[in-house]
């Protein structure tokens, strides 16, 4: 998915000589990881790391020495930020979220008189790194501090070409940008040119390496997870890193690993026993897939059970949507359709047989979720659920009758539809059910009412993944992606049509952005669940559809977070 190989189908499916159905194929290739992930729930894998030398115990004296050094850097704040930024991006923030947020918003209160000590106003690493931080706070700092880099004819200065370290802190705080932040929309394009042309002779290894993984994918667009690992490897290098704050890394992220284990190992069994494999093997299987995929979501283990119910029930949703978009004719979507909305096992007396395995799969499901949350007083969370599922299946189905009565929309029909079946308002609402008390009614109705974030992130899932896999999708029977209709109706090649949708996928970012700034309009950790899933978005969908094609790097990402371990 980005639950979205779902776009529009451009050819009935024909009867064959027997008068069964002919059905469609996509052609998707089998599971990459089948059952390995299943050794992780033997007993001779568990706790194997942690026996190595009390490292609970360890970690827990690690963090307390980070504390004192948070305190002991009060009245110097390049120091403060410097130490902020290691902590951010060594993946260790998360234990120290109340510090982080105090010491930057002293900062933000005070960073008009900041040009003194040794932070200096014309030092442009300082300044972009302060001004990142605080945006990604939500504090709304100007994009005006990056006038003093600027000659009097308006342009960035020349001297700024070679300062590497500087540029690359640039370019980082130029994807904090909101609509109206003019001169970081000249500032990028200098960053970016200046660091793709820098003379490597001149500069540290261990910098270009920074540079070079950051054009890859800024910070902003990056899965805090995968940015931590190999930021790891890179701070070892470096002389001046702090011990305390490596060896906290280190153990922080092998800690995290083995419970990640544990639960996909989980997940895996429950797949396994669906028998995915015989009994849709129409559909993508992907279920390791989809686990990396909720742990780009939230990572931290206060949120296992909210990551096991959202990968079940979107990895079924995944399968949902194979059969509305390969597999089922109209005759059978239909009846589908009306017994999801029934939600009651009677309703799939008469549908085909591959119809109600997942039916009654789903129902199970949703029975063992209401289950859970209910000894905790949210059983009103389950019918947010439902109602996702529902609306979900709808969209399919609208998508199926425009494919079998060969309409083509127009963008501006398409778009409200291609967003929803996009999938990312379901999987919002599905990701907040198991999410604790940090979750309130109200973030449920706020995601289901003009919600700027989440569509924001539905642009960004619809149109990246558009332009990813359209060409693959019409090999097998699909017309009408975005970037298609838009050739049409404006007379421009796929290039200028895809060119076109990427500007709105970077205006969507800006809309991000703009979300944060404080006060917000919904609770913090909901923005940053829709952030993070937009951040998965950006690597699933960058350069190629990586969920549907899964032998990509995607296989190595999985294999570095969930695999490999670091060695202490």
């Amino acid at each position: 998915m980005s639950v979205q190989v779902s776009a529009i189908p451009s050819s009935s499916p024909s009867k064959g000589r027997s008068g069964g159905v002919e059905r469609r194929s996509a052609g998707f290739h089998e599971s990459v990881w089948g059952d390995y992930f299943l050794k992780y729930a033997s007993p001779s894998y568990s706790t194997k790391f942690k026996f190595l030398g009390r490292v609970e115990e360890q970690v827990e004296e690690l963090k307390g020495e980070v504390r004192k050094m948070l305190t002991g850097v009060v009245d110097n704040p390049s120091q403060m930020l410097h130490l902020i930024d290691e902590i951010q991006r060594l993946g260790i923030d998360y234990h120290f979220e109340r510090e982080i947020d105090e010491q930057l918003e002293r900062i933000y209160k005070s960073y008009s008189q900041l040009d003194h000590g040794d932070f200096k106003g014309d030092d442009l690493h300082m300044v972009a790194l302060m001004f990142r931080l605080l945006r990604q706070q939500g504090f709304n700092i100007s994009s005006e501090v990056f006038n003093n880099f600027k000659d009097n004819e308006g342009n960035f200065k020349k001297s700024l070409i070679t300062d590497v370290y500087g540029l690359l802190s640039l370019y980082e705080a130029c994807h904090l940008r909101c609509h109206g932040d003019a001169i970081l929309e000249e500032a990028l394009p200098f960053a970016i040119t200046h660091l793709e042309s820098i003379d490597e002779m001149k500069v540290s290894t261990n910098l270009v390496k920074q540079v070079s993984h950051a054009l890859e994918q800024p910070l902003r667009r990056g899965l805090p997870r995968l940015k931590a690992r190999h930021y790891i490897s890179l701070y070892q290098e470096e002389p001046s890193h702090h011990e305390v704050l490596l060896t906290l890394a280190k153990l922080d992220f092998n800690l995290l690993q083995e419970q990640h284990q544990k639960e996909i190992a989980k997940i895996t069994r429950w797949w396994k026993d669906i028998d995915v494999a015989r009994k849709f093997p129409f559909a993508r299987d992907r279920i390791v897939e989809i686990f990396f995929w909720m742990v780009g979501a939230y990572f931290q283990p206060e949120f296992e059970v909210a990551r096991d119910i959202l990968t079940r029930v979107t990895a079924l949703i995944s399968i949902l949507d194979d059969i509305y978009d390969v597999h089922g004719t109209l005759e059978e979507l239909v009846p589908y359709t009306e017994a999801i909305e029934k939600w009651d096992v009677d309703a799939m007396d008469g549908l085909p047989e591959y119809m109600q395995a997942l039916y009654k799969e789903i129902l199970d499901l949703y029975d063992e979720i209401g289950n859970e949350i209910a000894t905790k007083g949210r059983s009103y969370r389950l019918t947010y659920a439902k109602g996702a599922m529902k609306k979900q299946a709808r969209g399919y189905l609208q998508e199926a009758k425009w494919f079998h009565t060969g309409y083509t929309p127009t963008l501006e029909e398409y778009m409200p539809l291609a967003l929803l079946t996009s999938g990312y308002e379901a999987l919002s609402i599905i990701a907040l059910v198991g999410m604790g008390d940090v979750v309130t009614k109200d973030a449920f109705e706020w995601l289901l009412g003009d919600c700027k974030i989440l569509r924001a992130s539905e642009i960004i899932g619809r149109l990246m993944d558009d332009i990813a896999s359209h060409q693959f999708e019409q090999k097998w029977g699909h017309v009408a992606s975005a970037v298609e209709l838009l050739m049409k109706e404006n007379g421009v090649s796929e290039q200028e049509a895809e060119e076109e949708l990427r500007k709105r996928v970077v205006d969507a970012w800006k809309d991000i952005n703009e979300e944060f700034l404080r006060p917000t309009a919904g609770p913090m950790p909901v923005l940053t669940l829709i952030l993070n899933l937009s951040r998965v978005i950006d690597l699933l969908y960058t350069n190629g559809d990586h969920y549907t094609h899964s032998k990509t790097k995607l296989k190595e990402h999985i294999t570095s977070l969930f695999v490999s371990p670091l060695p202490i």
